[in-house]
């Protein structure tokens, strides 16, 4: 290790200190020679308050020309010290290689001057260089010896530098005429593949960007088998390339075929598999043959840029002066830019009273923002040149790099102007350019198309499928699951399943009807044949590896694999070998000789399994042999062994043989993902997982419900970096992070609170540009980064889920659904070995119950919920399909032998329920107290009897009102009966059965006799009606089973009168219930007995299944078995 101290003598006295304090200052080391510099140290100057607080280096091989070194790509100051005394080491991350080092002040003590000591550490560099003048005879060829073994890696690296941004670098022939060739083109570095010399050459790949800017640049190419490792820089790209593509033959070697012009600068340490071609050139190997100008050394033109960097840069430069022949001025220069705009010099003309003049040229067809050098030249009569001093603007201010600046066909000296010797400045950067290309590489993900100006980048992410400030996130859902839970129906989706991760969004058919929320993957078919074998392959609308992450995330998934025959066996069984068979599962497939419906190594079908076979000596049906058509299908449910890709049938060449297969598409159900939780039932329970990884950019996104005012959602340390999430307040959700340019924070205010036990969604991300949170559905908050700061996220400890390593206030509650970067974390598996956190998290209607529309009912489930649309007109996943009827025909609910009960509406405005349950009795009469029905909105009628009846019905008959004997019917009821009713019907329901949703869903198969027409209509939605109306519910109810008045109350209470009610209200309930409590203790169980003649399956509630003979359950009591007298 070398070091080198500047102004450090032996007693620590002195220092570098300059006479003015400004930011024009430098302190410019010659090492002497080309070192490697690994670090540098500063100190302030001795017994003073003189030291630096922040500054910048520079580094160059010449003197001029220099490149400030940037950390991260980005950074472009260096902290300095607090005091005089203390020693400031900073390691630089890339070594730097150059011979001159120059440190350039930035901030000092405000109560001091500048002051400096300094020492830089470093190893010494040794190279081999050759430079070539770009002729077209200059250039280097290497040929293989003959009968060199080809081998399986070969590699090619080399540094250069040049000041051209065109010419062919390298270039390697193969076998077949094919060829490589890397070429600079426009600054960058393209990867050409030829065929033979007239060929127009096809790009593989573009790596690299303003390579033309005289400072070094490392090329790597590593050929592997068939592809090859582009390496520029620290960038590297992976290219496929034909497989006839051999070694590198010929670097350098300039051909006919070389259209770009050849490469002129300086090449160092070129090495082919570590074989030193320069050494081999400088001591004449055969090998190696130099054409034309070939030096070995780096001979560079000098070149002085200055760097507009910002809003108040200028350079004034004296006019033309009076002795000039021609009376007038011309300019010339140089420029590159990023911006769209700006005014590159105004010059005023005293006699014409001053004139602003926008330089510059148009090439068709080409910006001039493009970053490339642009030449300017022009001509004018007497005047002084500046740059908008004395002119006002009516352009944004120039950004960007001049150079070879004329004036009046003199060269402006920029040095002279640096001494300020030669005309003014403010803010530039003399002797460099610093124009960054922050598009290359792109920062855009996903295919978002970067473009930027001279401070920034944007992306444009339009038709990505991703959005952000850099396209990281995906616009998708990862599942047809999360579709359903968004309120959507069936159709088709687009799904990412891994979020932001490399796999593409896919279009898929999500199926939400009923209880199944499935993904839909249909297949194409490929068929050959082999032999006497016929095979099938099939191919599915999606990429290999979005069909397997969407197969593994997946609950269930099944595929139907059907074989009809006639005379054509399958299997072969019991113990022979397999006539047909089929492949499935990842990448090509594995041999599987099973059927559907059989278990996998079974080598059965079906039938097999059930043991119903034709032949019981055979597992599967087409195995009998028969010369009557069988079949053997089912459903292939082994993940592992799914998607069916191949399929070879065997035995379908003899006489009479024939068969039919079907492969069904792939339907996938469910999202394990979707509803892995943990429940933290204290503050002091946490998860931890291994470190988040998630340097340049990173999403987190998750749902929460709590009952907790604030805690800690995750948390991730490193040495000083951190990122953390957490809910602040009951209103508010704040994400933090520190990549090292200090705390920053995105904060999300909630209007409603957060701390209602109800499912809430955070998604928050973090890039190289900015921060943002997003809370539930409200706007984003975002949080820009620095322009100059650092980016990289440095994390080395545990990711704390529900708690902090802090020590902070932890989260008490539920987390699911908690991804980073598009990969779930399992909650549930780590919660089962932790204590205090459990798994799972029930309670789900109360976030999504509002999606069960029409008096749908919201059922929990382990994983979800269900809308049981039992009391609903409507049908579907959501009880929005509709189902009503509208007819002229009234509604009823008829007898079995004696047992009857109507309902009829009387005059319009009233309704009536007529029952007769014995024989020996008069019919009972219920009426209804509210009045005016016929007013065209909904009405709910509830008809319910809390005694138990003794006679059973079976028959139940709507739309009409007539028993088995005419002659029981009183003479009105038979009239109005056989009026009908003219309105709307919906959620006809008699018990758990609902008759009339049954008719309109499943009219073959339901117990349901209709006559007449039915129809589907939607009047029985509240938005057919009157949108602003209400719905009306009217409860009816028998207790003793006489006849109730029905009357409405005359009179509302009196607001004086209220007081005195309610007191008196209040005595009578508490002495009927001191009564009732006591009477239920003294007196016995008079009878108990059970309903003996209704018995049904018990079925759970669907809304597919109409028809149910479980109770329901908002009817328990009227169910119970046991009745109580008091």
């Amino acid at each position: 290790m070398k070091k080198k101290s500047i102004f450090s003598p032996p007693a620590g006295a002195g220092g570098w200190s300059p006479l003015t304090s400004d930011r024009y200052q430098w302190l410019e080391v010659d090492l002497g020679e080309r070192t490697k510099i690994t670090a540098v140290a500063t100190q302030g100057r001795y017994g003073s308050s003189d030291w630096l607080t922040s500054y910048l280096l520079m580094f160059s091989d010449t003197g001029h020309n220099w490149k400030q070194y940037r950390q991260e790509d980005s950074i472009g100051s260096f902290p300095g010290n607090s005091n005089a005394d203390s020693v400031v080491q900073y390691k630089l991350q890339q070594p730097a290689v150059a011979r001159f080092l120059r440190l350039i002040p930035l901030d000092w003590n405000p109560s001091g001057r500048i002051g400096l000591r300094l020492e830089t550490y470093g190893c010494p560099y040794t190279s081999d260089v050759v430079s070539l003048d770009g002729s077209s005879s200059s250039s280097l060829v290497y040929r293989l010896s003959p009968g060199t073994r080809r081998t399986p890696r070969d590699v090619v690296s080399l540094k250069f530098k040049t000041v051209r941004n065109s010419g062919s670098l390298l270039h390697a022939e193969g076998d077949g005429g094919l060829s490589l060739s890397l070429e600079l083109e426009r600054g960058k570095l393209q990867l050409l593949l030829r065929r033979g010399s007239s060929s127009e050459p096809r790009r593989l790949a573009s790596l690299g960007s303003l390579l033309d800017d005289q400072h070094w640049h490392h090329l790597a190419v590593e050929r592997r088998s068939s592809h090859l490792n582009l390496t520029v820089d620290k960038h590297t790209e992976r290219v496929q390339i034909p497989l006839s593509v051999g070694a590198v033959q010929n670097p350098d070697s300039q051909k006919q075929v070389v259209s770009k012009g050849n490469f002129r600068g300086c090449l160092e340490n070129l090495l082919y598999n570590s074989l030193n071609l320069i050494q081999l050139v400088k001591h004449k190997d055969h090998q190696v043959k130099v054409k034309g100008n070939v030096t070995f050394s780096c001979v560079e033109p000098v070149s002085v840029a200055v760097t507009f960097p910002g809003p108040q840069s200028f350079l004034q430069l004296p006019g033309a002066s009076a002795s000039s022949s021609s009376g007038g001025v011309s300019v010339g220069f140089q420029f590159r830019t990023w911006n769209k705009a700006g005014l590159l010099l105004t010059f005023g003309l005293p006699q014409e009273g001053g004139v602003c003049v926008l330089t510059g040229v148009r090439f068709p067809g080409s910006a001039l923002n493009d970053g490339q050098w642009h030449s300017v030249e022009l001509n004018s009569r007497r005047g002084r040149l500046n740059d908008g001093q004395e002119c006002r603007n009516p352009f944004n201010v120039f950004q960007g790099c001049m150079r070879l600046l004329t004036l009046d066909n003199q060269d402006v000296d920029l040095i002279m102007v640096q001494q300020k010797e030669l005309g003014t400045f403010s803010n530039l950067q003399i002797d460099m350019c610093g124009i960054i290309d922050r598009c290359s590489p792109s920062r855009c993900e996903h295919g978002g198309r970067c473009s930027q100006s001279w401070i920034a980048f944007h992306c444009n992410c339009s038709d990505s499928g991703y959005s952000g400030a850099t396209c990281h996130s995906s616009v998708y859902e990862q599942s047809c699951e999360a579709y359903k839970h968004n309120g959507n129906t069936s159709g088709h989706f687009y799904i990412d399943v891994d979020g932001s991760g490399p796999i593409r969004p896919q279009l898929v058919y999500c199926n939400m009807t009923g209880d199944t929320h499935s993904l839909i993957l249909a297949t194409r078919l490929r068929p050959s044949s082999l032999g006497n074998q016929h095979s099938v392959h099939f191919d599915y609308a999606t990429e290999e590896e979005q069909l397997s992450v969407a197969i593994s995330q997946s609950e269930h998934c099944e595929q139907e694999l059907s074989y009809q025959c006639r005379r054509s066996r399958l299997l072969n069984t019991p113990e022979g070998s397999p006539f047909s068979w089929w492949l499935g599962g990842p990448g090509a497939g594995r041999v599987q000789t099973y059927w559907g419906g059989a278990q996998p190594g079974s080598q059965q079908c079906a039938c097999g399994l059930q043991g119903d076979c034709v032949d019981p000596q055979h597992y599967c049906n087409c195995d009998a042999d028969r010369m009557e058509w069988t079949e053997d299908s089912g459903l292939l449910t082994h993940k592992e062994s799914l998607p069916v890709r191949s399929l070879v049938l065997g035995d379908i060449q003899r006489p009479g043989s024939e068969a039919a297969y079907r492969v069904g598409p792939l339907r996938c159900h469910g999202d394990k993902n979707f509803w892995n939780a943990a429940f933290f039932d204290k503050e002091t329970s946490y998860l931890h997982f291994p470190t988040f990884h998630g340097e340049l950019s990173a999403d987190i996104s998750f749902l929460f419900k709590t009952t907790a005012s604030s805690g800690v959602f995750l948390e991730n340390l490193g040495i000083k970096d951190f990122i953390r999430i957490e809910l602040s307040s009951s209103t508010q959700v704040v994400f933090s992070f520190d990549v090292g340019n200090g705390p920053l924070e995105v904060r999300v205010e909630s209007s409603v609170p957060l701390d209602d036990n109800r499912w809430h969604r955070v998604r928050a991300e973090r890039n190289v540009k900015e921060a943002s949170l997003r809370l539930d559905d409200l706007p984003a908050a975002t949080q820009e980064a620095p322009a100059d700061g650092h980016f990289h996220l440095q994390l080395n400890s545990q990711l704390f889920i529900g708690g902090t390593a802090s020590r902070q206030k932890g989260f008490r509650g539920c987390i699911r659904s908690l991804q980073l970067n598009g990969v779930t974390l399992d909650l549930e598996e780590r919660a089962r070995i932790t204590p205090g956190v459990r798994p799972g998290c029930p309670g789900h209607c109360s976030s999504y119950g509002s999606f069960c529309q029409n008096r749908g009912r919201c059922v929990e489930r382990v994983n979800g919920f269900h809308c049981d649309c039992g009391l609903s007109a409507y049908t579907g996943v959501f009880c929005n399909t509709g189902n009503t009827h509208k007819d002229r025909r009234g509604e009823g609910e008829s007898h079995s032998q004696r047992v009857f009960s109507c309902t009829k509406q009387v005059s319009g405005d009233k309704l009536e329920v007529r029952y007769k349950l014995d024989g020996g009795r008069d019919a009972e009469v219920l009426r209804s107290r509210a009045r005016s029905l016929a007013n065209g909105q909904l009405h709910t009628v509830t008809i319910r009897r809390l005694q138990r009846m003794k006679n059973c019905i079976h028959l139940l008959t709507v739309h009409e009102c007539l028993p088995a004997a005419s002659d029981d019917l009183d003479p009105d009821l038979a009239r109005l009966g056989s009026l009908g009713f003219t309105g709307c019907l919906s959620v006809v329901s008699f018990n758990s059965i609902s008759p009339l949703k049954a008719a309109l869903l499943h009219p073959d198969t339901s117990p349901v006799i209709i006559t007449g027409p039915l129809a589907r209509s939607n009047c029985g939605s509240s938005a057919s009606a009157n949108p602003y109306a209400a719905e009306n519910t009217h409860h009816l109810s028998d207790r003793s089973g006489s006849v109730g008045s029905g009357q409405p109350l005359v009179n509302a209470i009196r607001t004086d009168s209220a007081l005195i009610g309610g007191l008196i209200a209040v005595v009578i309930f508490v002495v009927v219930t001191g009564l009732a409590i006591t009477a239920r203790f003294l007196y016995r169980r008079k009878e108990t007995y059970r309903n003996q003649e209704v018995k049904g399956v018990n079925q759970d509630d669907s809304p597919d299944f109409p028809f149910n003979n479980q109770a329901d359950p908002q009817n328990a009591s009227s169910e119970n078995p046991k009745e109580y007298f008091i």
